[in-house]
């Protein structure tokens, strides 16, 4: 598989990435490296071979929601605050 400079600008663009003429002729040989180890992938023979989906054996645990009587009240909650506003707690902002 070739990798076009027109494809590697066009994958810069949705990732929002600004490169540069050497960046991209860097990037293309490193991805055309790459596609080019994992084709050696088809040259294994795995015929009979099964596939393996989980190594280990695990298996999803479900458990039913069920809603649990709690030992505070939004008051005794609010009190553990040093902010509350509006009966919420008031926490700095993050962005």
């Amino acid at each position: 598989m070739d990798i076009s400079r027109a494809d590697l600008k066009h994958l810069a663009s949705l990732s929002n990435f600004s490169m540069s003429d050497e960046e991209l002729d860097s990037l293309s040989g490193d991805l055309q490296n790459i596609v080019s180890y994992i084709s050696e992938l088809n040259a294994l023979d795995t015929e009979g071979v099964e596939p393996t989906y989980q190594v280990f054996e695990m298996e999803n645990v479900w458990r039913d929601d069920e809603i649990k009587p709690m030992d505070a009240n939004r008051e005794e909650l609010l009190d553990l605050t040093t902010e509350e506003k509006e009966h919420q707690i008031k926490v700095p902002k993050v962005l």
